[in-house]
């Protein structure tokens, strides 16, 4: 295929005038019969890598995906496109299982969609072999490996394929993976010289926030009240917070759902649902939800709690702003937040696993207190550079903390380290350190007789999460070392024992302050245009959301299959009054300029005949 003519399919079928970073590349290597490997940001346009080539490639295009609860949306999304799929998994029936194979015997679909526990069923697999299958797409490839986020057990069977279908090339895609996991997925899946295309990480219409946490539920009722028009997600660390936050957001008029493994499959996939069709504003969650929610217009999410490393954290803020437009992603941070964390590695029986924890810890409580772009500090982890020198969407870039004297704290709780190692020769870590400094008597205290040190209670100017602060910037710094092993003890450095012996001037960042009433968004990020977003009149996109709304609701199908809000806004923007003007909205392919330019274009007629 040439790229003239996959531009052309693209627009025709999808509405799309221009692909995306590496979609063309990816396709054009897939097409040629080559095997690929993709990491591609969360909205980055995956699916569409393996969507738009089935319609030119000869033979069944095999998607195999985890996404039981979505698979009936993504097949919608595809009907709606003029593509024909189809999916097989558990919520069918015997009969209507055999009636859809019956129809992919015939070649009546260009897409199937599969979950690898059905996949790998004995009596498919025998099957398999008959569909004329083009193409195996292995969507969430990062579930393959141990060392991923999100392992699943089943998806190491999918090696099994090579084997079987030895000729045809597969496709792995993932939006997050270390450069391990990607050795590994490409190991595992047994790919054949790929080709190897790994997109930058940054999102920049995401907005990243840290925020004191204080009053948690107050500060987040008052961002809901702030943005009553938008959805998003909030993210708690216990089923019994997500329960209990949505309960309260219900009694104060924000309608909530909670999910977490403890519900019922058939109650989380109702909350899922009401959340995906617009019924619910907010969905109030653990990790269980998570990979695959292919709601675009996800315009928040908040992390009630620390997340418990970087990688999760990224993947759970990249479900925002999947459609481009400006979206926001705050962290409330709290120490107590450490301190439980910290009682749950201690738990772990495996040294190795809590040697992990404790560093994946550190990371992202270091990420929290950081004063240096945030951006900055997220793309690293992932092995990437961030070139500018401010992103200008997030709270550290847009307004900077302030630096302070703090050479005589510095001095302080170096001091106190050192003379806690003098006395009882050996170390001891940061929650001891600031519990000296601020005069804690402690069962330890007592027990070290650390109470008849010079360094005891000379740290009450500052109160205990400070200090904790701090602690972790002077290790930040050099001055400090903490070694990630039992008890993650803390030592002087040779630079923490130049800066103590010859009072070297540090300079501090202020610790992060406390606000009850959040604003969220600064005026700054206000101020600027930010990056995705589309001006246009606001009222005639609300009305065009109700009608998309009641047309999703006719099809029984969520309001974003219909048109994304990317869409909406251009409406709202542009106005088009006939078919030719409507045909330049993105994501209007010939299928739904037939089936709802009509409805549209009444509509926003209807409404400047008004205004």
């Amino acid at each position: 295929m040439k790229s003239r003519d996959l531009s052309a399919i693209l627009k025709q079928s999808f509405g799309f005038d221009s692909f995306r970073t590496l979609q063309k590349e990816i396709m054009e290597d897939s097409l040629a019969g080559r095997d690929v490997f993709a990491l591609l940001p969360t909205g980055g346009g995956k699916s569409l890598c393996y969507q738009l080539p089935a319609l030119v490639r000869t033979g069944l295009t095999l998607v195999v995906s985890p996404l039981i609860s979505l698979m009936k949306d993504q097949v919608d999304a595809m009907d709606a496109a003029g593509v024909p799929a189809t999916f097989l998994n558990s919520s069918l029936d015997i009969e209507e299982c055999r009636r859809r194979f019956d129809k992919l015997e015939k070649g009546e679909y260009r897409l199937l969609y599969i979950a690898p526990e059905r996949l790998m069923l004995s009596g498919f697999l025998n099957k398999l072999r008959h569909l004329g299958v083009g193409l195996v797409a292995v969507d969430e490839a990062h579930c393959i490996s141990e060392w991923g986020h999100d392992f699943r057990p089943e998806y190491r069977h999918l090696a099994t394929l090579r084997e079987l279908l030895p000729e045809v090339p597969i496709l792995a895609l993932t939006a997050t993976a270390t450069g391990r996991v990607r050795e590994d997925i490409i190991r595992q899946l047994r790919l054949k010289d790929p080709a190897v295309y790994i997109a930058s990480f940054n999102r920049p219409n995401l907005m990243y926030r840290v925020l004191q946490k204080n009053k948690a539920y107050a500060q987040v009722l008052e961002y809901l009240k702030d943005h009553s028009s938008q959805c998003g997600i909030i993210y708690c660390q216990s089923r019994k917070t997500a329960e209990t936050v949505s309960k309260k957001l219900n009694e104060d008029g924000i309608r909530s759902c909670p999910y977490h493994a403890g519900l019922g499959a058939s109650e989380r996939t109702r909350n899922q649902d009401l959340f995906l069709r617009d019924e619910v504003r907010v969905v109030c969650a653990t990790v269980a939800f998570g990979m695959g929610i292919h709601k675009p217009n996800v315009r928040f999410v908040i992390h009630y709690d620390l997340p418990k490393n970087i990688e999760g954290y990224y993947q759970e803020t990249g479900r925002a702003g999947r459609d481009g437009l400006p979206a926001e992603c705050v962290l409330l941070f709290g120490a107590g937040d450490t301190v439980k964390y910290s009682i749950f590695i201690e738990q772990k029986s495996d040294p190795r696993e809590q040697e992990l924890a404790r560093e994946q810890l550190r990371q992202i409580v270091h990420y929290a207190e950081n004063s240096t772009c945030r951006r900055v500090i997220l793309l690293e982890y992932f092995g990437e550079k961030f070139d500018a020198k401010e992103c200008g969407a997030c709270d550290n870039c847009l307004s900077p903390r302030e630096k302070f004297d703090g050479t005589l704290a510095a001095q302080k709780f170096l001091s106190c380290v050192f003379r806690i190692q003098e006395k009882s020769g050996f170390s001891v870590g940061l929650n001891h350190v600031v519990e000296v400094l601020t005069a804690h008597a402690t069962e330890k205290i007592k027990r070290w007789h650390h109470e008849e040190l010079s360094t005891y209670g000379i740290g009450k100017e500052y109160g205990r999460p400070a200090w904790l602060e701090i602690g972790r910037e002077l290790v930040r710094l050099g001055l400090l070392t903490q070694k990630a092993q039992k008890f993650s003890v803390l030592e002087l450095t040779a630079e923490g024992r130049r800066v103590l012996v010859q009072r070297v001037p540090v300079s501090l960042t202020e610790p992060l302050v406390p606000v009850t009433r959040p604003s969220f968004v600064s005026r700054s990020w206000q101020a600027k245009s930010r990056p995705g977003e589309i001006s246009c009149d606001e009222t005639l996109f609300e009305r065009l959301r109700q009608l998309r709304k009641r047309l999703a609701d006719e099809r029984n199908v969520p309001a974003y299959i219909v048109f994304s809000d990317v869409s909406l806004r251009q409406m709202a923007r542009d106005r088009p009054k006939d078919k030719r003007a409507f045909r330049n909205i993105s994501g209007v392919g010939e299928k739904k300029l037939e089936n709802l330019g009509d409805i549209f274009i009444s509509e926003i007629a209807e409404y400047c005949g008004t205004h």
